[in-house]
Parts: C-alpha cells; sequence; structure tokens
C-alpha cells in the first residue's frame, strides 16, 4: 500500500499553524510530508533552526520528511552531494532533487551511511533515470516524484506523466504525485494557481483527483502540494485512496425510479470483458433484478457519461446497466436515468474491462432524494 502526504513550507507559515496540520493529517493516516529549501534566503544556521523545528515534530508524529534542494542550494550552504550530514541532522527521511547532477552523483547519494532518501524529478521525460542506474544505485534509498506546476495550464498532459512513470515503474522505484487542494491557500512560491502534476487536475475535487491517479496506475504515493488542505479534503483523499474500489459520483434525473436506483447503487458493477466502444456494460442486474419492472421513460438521446438501464421493450437485457462511452441513438428500449457527475467524467477512459466498480449518488442529489 503507497501512501499520503502533505506539504508544509515553514518559512512561509508559522510553527503553531504547521504543527496543527501535521497532527490533523496525521490522525487521517498521513505518511509524508513534503517541504521545500529552493526559496531559502539566509545562512545555515538560521535554515536549520526553523526547519527543525518542524522536520522534529513530523518526526515525533512517524512521518517521513522529504526536503526539496536543488545544487544551487548546496552552494549556498557550503555542502557536497558526497556528505548528507547536514539533511541528517537536520533530520530528513530524504531530499528531492528539483535539479539533477549527471547519474554518478546521485548514485553515490544513495549509498550515504545515514540511509537517507534520494527522490528524483520524474517529470523531465530524458533518461536521467537509466543514467543514475548505470552507476548501480542502492535502489532501496532511490525515489521517484513529479513535478507539481503552480502557473495554470502548464502541468502534464496524461499520455506524457504515463511516459515518464513507466521509465521509473521498469526498475521498480517508489513513485510520487502530487494533489491539488482548493482549500490551501499558498505554496513554496509566490504564483498560486493550485498546485498539481497533471493539469487535468487542477479543478477537479481531491478525491476525484486520487480515483483518476489509482485507475491510470504507476504511482505509489500520493502528494497535496499546496498548504493547508482542510479536513474534509484530508477525509476524502484517505477514503479514496484506501478503496477497494472506485467509487463514482453520478446525479440522477428526478424520474428514475426505485427499481433502477437498486439497479445502480445496490449492486457491484463489473465492467464485461468483451468491451464495446460505445458503452460499458454491468450485466448482472439483468440477472439480480430480472423479475423488476422497468418500464419506459427518458427514451432521450444518449451523450457521454449518461446513465443507462435496459426496459422492457429490451427483452432478455431488461434491468441491464450502462454507462455510456459515445454518444448514441435511443430507440426507446433504453432509459436514461442520470448521468456520471461533470468532474468525474475524467475516470471513464481509464476503467479497465473486469474491473469492479460502485456508483454513489452525488451529496446535493441524496439530499433531495
Amino acid at each position: 500500500m503507497g501512501k499520503l502526504g502533505i506539504s508544509v513550507y515553514p518559512e512561509r507559515s508559522t510553527y503553531e499553524k504547521d504543527k496543527a496540520y501535521l497532527d490533523l493529517a496525521h490522525q487521517y493516516g498521513f505518511k509524508r510530508v513534503f517541504t521545500s529549501l529552493l526559496e531559502i534566503k539566509g545562512d545555515k544556521a538560521e535554515v536549520l533552526s526553523g526547519f527543525k523545528k518542524v522536520v522534529d515534530y513530523a518526526n515525533r508524529l512517524g512521518m517521513e520528511v522529504m526536503v526539496d534542494i536543488n545544487p544551487g542550494l548546496f552552494a549556498q550552504l557550503g555542502i557536497s552531494y558526497d556528505d548528507l550530514s547536514f539533511f541528517h541532522e537536520l533530520g530528513a527521511h530524504g531530499v528531492r532533487l528539483d535539479i539533477g547532477f549527471t547519474g554518478a552523483e546521485e548514485a553515490k547519494m544513495t549509498r550515504n551511511p545515514y540511509g537517507i532518501k534520494i527522490e528524483i524529478n520524474m517529470s523531465q521525460g530524458t533518461t536521467y533515470v537509466d543514467s543514475i542506474m548505470d552507476y548501480s544505485p542502492n535502489t532501496e534509498n532511490l525515489l521517484g516524484s513529479h513535478n507539481f506546476y503552480p502557473h495554470r495550464y502548464s502541468g502534464l498532459d496524461v499520455p506524457f506523466f504515463l511516459a515518464c512513470t513507466e521509465k521509473f515503474k521498469k526498475y521498480n522505484l517508489n513513485t510520487m504525485a502530487f494533489v491539488n487542494s482548493h482549500a490551501a491557500t499558498f505554496g513554496p512560491l509566490p504564483t498560486q494557481d493550485g498546485l498539481c502534476s497533471l493539469e487535468d487536475h487542477r479543478k477537479l475535487p481531491i478525491a476525484t483527483q486520487v480515483k483518476h491517479y489509482k485507475l491510470i496506475g504507476g504511482i505509489d504515493d500520493i502528494t497535496i502540494a499546496n498548504a493547508y488542505a482542510s479536513e474534509a479534503e484530508l477525509k476524502a483523499m484517505e477514503k479514496a485512496f484506501t478503496a477497494v474500489m472506485p467509487e463514482i459520483r453520478v446525479n440522477t434525473r428526478p424520474s428514475i425510479t426505485e427499481n433502477e436506483r437498486k439497479c445502480l447503487f445496490e449492486a457491484t458493477h463489473s465492467y464485461r470483458g468483451d468491451r464495446s466502444a460505445y458503452m460499458l456494460r454491468s450485466t448482472m442486474t439483468r440477472v439480480t433484478y430480472q423479475d423488476l419492472d422497468f418500464p419506459a421513460h427518458d427514451n432521450t438521446p444518449i451523450e457521454r457519461g449518461d446513465l443507462l438501464i435496459d426496459n422492457n421493450g429490451y427483452g432478455q437485457y431488461k434491468g441491464e446497466t450502462q454507462i455510456a462511452l459515445k454518444p448514441m441513438q435511443n430507440d426507446g428500449r433504453v432509459n436514461v436515468v442520470g448521468k456520471i457527475a461533470d468532474d468525474e467524467r475524467i475516470l471513464l477512459d481509464f476503467l479497465k474491462p473486469w474491473s469492479s466498480f460502485k456508483l454513489i449518488e452525488n451529496e446535493t442529489k441524496k439530499q433531495q432524494h
């Protein structure tokens, strides 16, 4: 099982606020803490004292602190890649190299005497990780994490993200990516349009971002990039991360019948393996509810994301549940009973044949029902 993480930026907040946030995240099982030394101004002693207090507290909670650095910082603080004692004294679990070296240095860093983890940037799309592997690193201490992008429209697209991730998974390295909190107000940099690895995630609810990562695969750990996420977000993220199967939020039409609600919400759906380009079929509902009545209604033209139930006119298919993947004509034998929530429609492309999932009603709809 992977780990969930939060980010703290001590130079932009107070120890008391960071401490309260660490306590809250710890309560929901979060294990990782990301922080950044990239923007630090000041000497070594000042840097150590301000950060160390927060790092020590996270360590007391059993959390693992990863510190973002770059080669310029080594010069600024008068430290060397072959002596990581500074980070050991700081109490860091590991260091993340925002900008790397040539491969040999990173491999040497993984063999440090303190067991400090070396996390490298996964978002470059180069042969960087292969260069490090050429120098026989200690892979127990070598991790990867994607970048986050404060600038709107500058985040990664899914195909590139997957290609970059695959370069790390072929070596069985631990991987991490970032999600964006909508309650959070700051990150390590002044620019703040949210912080996420995938551009598609910038406006999505945090639980949807997590479900998306779980469905596309290849990512072990997920960290909230900006501070501070709300308790509701931490709770929703933990629930989505530990769920046995994805739960997809849907909106129902007012005309949905009780029998159709049974098909949608009482069943565990299984995506039929002999897939169609037009619809995702969950066929067991027609067996489970074969004796129920499904009169025709809402036989409107079908759009992508629509929830469909075959009505009495479809004979043996009566009661089968489907999700439309493409627009289709409706000859009157299919009831359109609802739609995947707009912000979860991104998940449709990543549900895999033979996989199981649940449909859950959007909270606002549930209250009206």
